[in-house]
């Protein structure tokens, strides 16, 4: 094998590699040789089929398999010598090949940067902390009793409102027909829910025990049901009693329904709850920062294969924004100046990605295979019912698994950085914290 450097730009390296005829010849008749031991063909005794027999017969597929071997391992070889790490797959073009001749081909590959991190240990970092207060905890009990709330018919003398359950006679028509599925009796309605067509609820309010009301609502053109999309319909409704919503008492029972002994118990456990969530927002505004340092310290080159292919994925995610009305501001900016920017962004993930990634190879910093499968199972469970198939997927698909591994190890990494990292303290309102760092860069800016 003979293996000529010929261009050098950058990451980017081509090399000539050309394969004798002579050791492409032999790996073939090596090849047919141990088909020859098992294959099995009329009239022949098996392992006794003749070296041309096989060839006739199989010589055209053994070449073609006997040449991507050659390729892959040769190409493999030539990295290896040279103590070459690459960032993707190596391009291979066969440049000259004739059966009984020398094969030539071109290999382009693009290198790992060499990364060098910094002073991880001078990195400053401020961490932003809400102390829960008990009006807060309080408020959040009031919710959970609102969600355990029953319903009790009204006393007082006034017109339905959201938030009440109406019990309802219904029976509607489109085109003056009736339709399966479009009456009910005694069915209750809590207004304001959005349970029914939009419209419906709405004209509800305002209502009294023994009305009777002609309610018209518009299918939506989506609705579901091709007869009724975009439909208009007609329901007549008989409003047979108004119910308001009691809220569960807040005592040691309420507790008891959450497996809890009494109320200061679950007023301990809304307590963690909502610190368990102000810290993961405070995490996570500690690692943009983090993120942001790292970047700005940092500045190396980066494979261009690498960065296009981050580049793709971030731009086919925002054309479905787009499509969907979710882009924002930049559903309205030319797609020149939203490539840039978005390039520039596909770069700024790749560098840090590599970076994060020598600092965790340095510091063995590893996913364990209890890590990846806790993992496995939090996403099963995100598919009630489909469980298996999700498992048989992840098994079925590796580079599936790297992707539950990667953010796991990226968090590792952020966390051993930021117990390196100088972190001071700061307590700030809750609207504080909540705040999105964008819009604070804009005003600061």
């Amino acid at each position: 094998m003979q293996i000529t450097e010929t261009s050098t730009d950058g990451l980017k390296r081509e090399f000539k590699v050309v394969l004798s005829a002579q050791d492409i010849d032999q790996k073939v008749q090596g090849r047919l040789e141990e088909l020859r031991q098992t294959v099995q063909l009329p009239g022949f005794r098996p392992g006794k089929v003749p070296v041309t027999v096989v060839k006739q017969r199989y010589g055209g597929s053994v070449l073609a398999e006997v040449l991507e071997t050659a390729v892959s391992d040769s190409s493999r070889q030539a990295l290896n010598e040279r103590g070459l790490r690459v960032a993707l797959q190596p391009k291979i073009e066969i440049e000259k090949y004739e059966p009984g001749s020398d094969l030539e081909y071109k290999m382009a590959v693009e290198l790992l940067p060499d990364v060098e991190p910094g002073d991880l240990a001078s990195i400053e970092l401020e961490k932003l902390v809400v102390e829960v207060s008990e009006d807060e905890v309080g408020k959040a009990i009031e919710r959970i009793a609102a969600s355990r709330a029953t319903t009790e018919p009204l006393t007082e003398d006034r017109p339905a409102a959201n938030g009440d359950t109406v019990v309802i006679d219904f029976a509607g028509t489109v085109d003056g027909v009736a339709q399966p599925g479009m009456d009910a009796k005694e069915f209750p309605l809590e207004l304001g829910s959005g349970r029914f067509i939009p419209g419906f609820e709405d004209q509800l309010v305002g209502s009294r025990a023994g009305d009777h009301v002609s309610v018209k609502v518009t299918f939506p053109e989506e609705y579901g049901v091709e007869t009724l999309n975009g439909k208009e319909a007609i329901f007549e409704v008989d409003l047979k009693e108004i119910r308001k919503s009691v809220p569960a008492e807040v005592n040691d029972e309420l507790a008891k329904e959450f497996g809890l002994d009494d109320l200061e118990k679950l007023k301990e456990s809304v307590r963690d709850k909502i610190k368990s969530d102000y810290g993961n927002v405070s995490r996570m505004r500690v690692k943009r920062q983090l993120l942001d340092k790292l970047a700005e310290g940092h500045d190396f080159p980066v494979p261009e294969g690498m960065v296009e292919i981050e580049f793709e994925a971030i731009w086919r995610r925002l054309q479905d924004e787009i499509k969907n009305g979710n882009a924002g501001d930049d559903a309205n900016k030319p797609e020149e100046e939203l490539k840039a920017e978005y390039r520039g962004i596909a770069e700024r993930r790749v560098r840090l990605g590599l970076l994060l990634s020598e600092i965790g190879r340095r510091n063995n910093i590893q996913v364990s295979q209890d890590e990846v499968n806790r993992a496995l199972i939090a996403e099963a469970r995100r598919w009630p019912g489909q469980e298996r198939q999700v498992f048989e997927f992840f098994k079925s698909n590796p580079q599936a698994v790297e992707n539950l591994r990667a953010p796991i190890f990226e968090d590792k990494v952020v966390d051993f950085i930021i117990e390196m990292a100088k972190v001071s303290e700061r307590t700030v309102p809750v609207e504080e914290l909540m705040r999105d760092p964008d819009e604070e860069e804009a005003k600061a800016a």
